[in-house]
């Protein structure tokens, strides 16, 4: 028998080889924790036991995820949603629950010599039927760059409602297993309960959360706000607990009051550590309630009860998102996305466990069946676009026509930029490069903004980047550059793939984080990455120079030197009358542009004929009016021209000697 230190450390290890391997296999780490959790318990090499002092401690896990819930919980972007969460999401988990009900009384009805399942039962086992993995489904649409596309805001309204409705199935639940006499009094009397206490913490706590908070903050003490806020969480807890009711239902009203507060960020920071690492030790203890022998003797159960919810939700809820107006190819990416089981099935299912409405052997398998469901979804949604083009008739033609809609808005266009996404940093690229009188087409995945964007005269369409058919519409083999404006590695990976089969020899600029992935990006074809991580340091940089009142011209050059060890394009640079014309490397690269006049003697001569690269001259680009022409060997220079150079100091200027006189 371990000590509790000895428990402690086993639990630690075992997650953290966990987290690493899953991680290595870029799979989300809650699979990581329910594996290990099935490897480490009694059912397996026995190393913990499953005792009530482990869940207790894995109960607070719970306790911070529905506080985290509560911070994210806000009334207007309750109401925004409010069709979606409260249509389309009530519907998926009531007609879920009813027909797991359904089904079980039929079972009980046909088949009476099989398990009996009271109804009691089979409402708990319908609401953890009726959960979804919100973390596995949303990092998976975050990396797919889907959070913000039709099918992504319906799965994400979907989510919130399950999130919510987590809260009364808590509170049911028990009071439903715990009923001797009339059921109407049951629920009445946890019903008349949880108003009391919901009307004490909401509208007292409401007056006092923010006084309190402001009596903390002043004190100016990191750790008594730490301290003031584990207070706050597991005494509202307590609160609940004490009237009968879940903790989790203490801990959401709890976040719900600090979202109203303008500490709500710095709340979410410092209580994520402690949520995460509970959090994980709570899907630990499920894993160790797995039995794998008994899984594997009965491993066709195990494959019933995982396809048959698998597909049911699917139907389900895709039927419901092509009633509730989405299209077919939409409603089937909807059902794609919230077919499996998710980690609050988990607290349900533990919670009918613990008050024996469930016989452990049925319990083993419906685990085993849930965290199968939510290790094929990854491969589900990779192969979610190929599923949509079988199951959806007019897919590919919604495809098309979206396709062809890009490609009239481009056909026009020559050597244009293209701008794969169109954010804060896509529009503002966007609008300097009208501003230039250069042409650019847009791509993005949120239809709203594209509409509105479109209403206010901005070349952009809705498509994928990432694409190979977007591209090709958006006119990739006539384009100048393009420029990825969003932050996403993989997604940017993928762009480049396309782009290095497409046109291998377009200028691509990517931006990223930071520079953690700069080598990858770059060995994938990216001929420049930005890191906005490094950008702000040096504009805080150079604000902090000239606040200490080092010379302006000093700080350009600190600026300019830092960003010339990065960026290759700024190794190059025009060269001002502010430069020190005594610098000591001579011999550095720089740009200079050079307008031809009436009398220049390049006029009327191809480029070939300059034999500027005699004396180490490049010429960079020549622009005529707003057109930036394409640079070939016998492409001959007109008035009023400007031809950018590259090269030293001393060879620039007799470059432009040679041109001009």
């Amino acid at each position: 028998m371990f000590s509790g230190l000895e428990i402690t450390l086993v639990l630690l290890s075992a997650a953290v080889l966990g987290v690493v391997a899953f991680r290595m296999l870029q799979m989300p780490p809650m699979l990581g924790y329910l594996v290990v959790g099935m490897l480490i318990g009694p059912h397996a090499l026995g190393l913990v036991e499953n005792s009530k002092n482990t869940h207790q401690l894995a109960e607070f896990g719970v306790v911070f995820l529905m506080f985290s819930i509560g911070l994210e919980f806000s009334l207007p972007k309750l109401v925004a949603m409010r069709k979606t969460v409260f249509g389309l999401g009530m519907a998926q988990v009531l007609l879920t629950i009813a027909a797991a009900m359904a089904f079980a009384w039929m079972v009980a009805e046909l088949l009476p010599q099989l398990v009996a399942i009271s109804w009691q039962a089979s409402f708990a086992l319908g609401g953890a039927l009726a959960m979804s993995s919100t973390a596995i489904v949303s990092k998976m649409l975050t990396e797919r760059m889907e959070l913000e596309s039709e099918h992504g805001r319906r799965i994400i309204s979907i989510l919130l409602f399950q999130d919510l409705a987590l809260v009364p199935l808590l509170i049911l639940v028990p009071a439903l297993a715990g009923d001797k006499g009339s059921l109407f009094e049951t629920l009445a009397w946890a019903g008349f309960k949880a108003v009391i206490v919901l009307v004490l913490l909401l509208f007292l706590g409401q007056k006092l959360m923010r006084w309190w908070f402001q009596v903390v903050v002043k004190r100016r003490s990191q750790e008594l706000f730490m301290l003031n806020l584990l207070l706050i969480v597991l005494g509202a807890a307590w609160i609940t607990e004490m009237a009968g009711l879940s903790l989790a239902l203490g801990s959401f009203v709890a976040g719900m009051l600090i979202s109203e507060t303008e500490y709500k960020h710095q709340v979410e920071e410092d209580i994520k550590p402690f949520r995460d690492v509970l959090l994980g030790l709570f899907f630990i203890t499920i894993g160790m309630l797995l039995n794998v022998a008994l899984v594997w003797q009965n491993w066709w159960l195990v494959l019933l009860l995982l396809l048959v919810p698998v597909l049911f939700k699917f139907v389900l809820i895709a039927g419901l998102a092509k009633l509730f107006g989405a299209s077919a190819g939409i409603a089937v990416r909807t059902g794609l996305g919230l077919a499996q089981a998710g980690e609050f099935g988990f607290v349900l299912l533990n919670q009918a466990g613990a008050l024996q409405l469930l016989d452990p052997f049925l319990i083993q398998l419906i685990l085993a069946a849930m965290v199968l469901s939510m290790l094929i979804t990854p491969l589900i949604l990779a192969k979610s676009d190929a599923i949509v083009l079988k199951l959806s008739a007019n897919e590919w033609m919604v495809q098309s026509l979206a396709l062809t809609q890009i490609a009239s808005r481009t056909m026009s266009n020559q050597k244009h930029v293209i701008i794969a996404g169109f954010g804060r940093s896509g529009q503002s690229l966007a609008k300097l490069l009208a501003e230039e009188g250069l042409t650019y087409h847009a791509l993005d995945l949120d239809p709203e903004l594209v509409r509105d964007a479109q209403a206010s005269g901005s070349r952009v369409s809705y498509g994928d980047a990432a694409r190979r058919e977007s591209l090709v519409a958006a006119g990739i083999h006539r384009a100048a550059a393009l420029v990825v404006t969003y932050a996403s590695t993989p997604s940017a990976l993928r762009l480049l793939h396309l782009v290095h089969e497409l046109a291998p020899n377009l200028p691509v600029i990517v931006r990223s984080y930071d520079d953690a992935d700069l080598d990858k990006l770059r060995t994938a074809g990216a001929t420049e990455v930005v890191p906005e991580a490094i950008e702000g340091s040096l504009m805080l940089a150079s604000h902090a120079l000239i606040l200490l009142g080092v010379p302006l011209r000093r700080v350009v050059h600190r600026i300019q030197a830092a960003r010339g060890e990065r960026y290759a394009s700024f190794r190059s640079y025009f060269h001002g009358l502010a430069d020190d014309a005594g610098d000591a490397d001579q011999l550095q690269m720089r740009l200079r542009s050079v307008t031809l006049s009436g009398k220049a003697r390049a006029i009327g001569r191809a480029l070939a004929g300059l034999e500027l690269d005699g004396i180490g001259v490049d010429i960079m680009a020549v622009r005529r009016g707003l057109q930036n022409l394409e640079l070939s060997a016998d492409l001959k220079l007109e008035t009023g021209d400007i031809v950018v150079l590259r090269g030293a100091i001393r060879s620039l200027a007799l470059a432009e000697a040679r041109l001009l006189k």
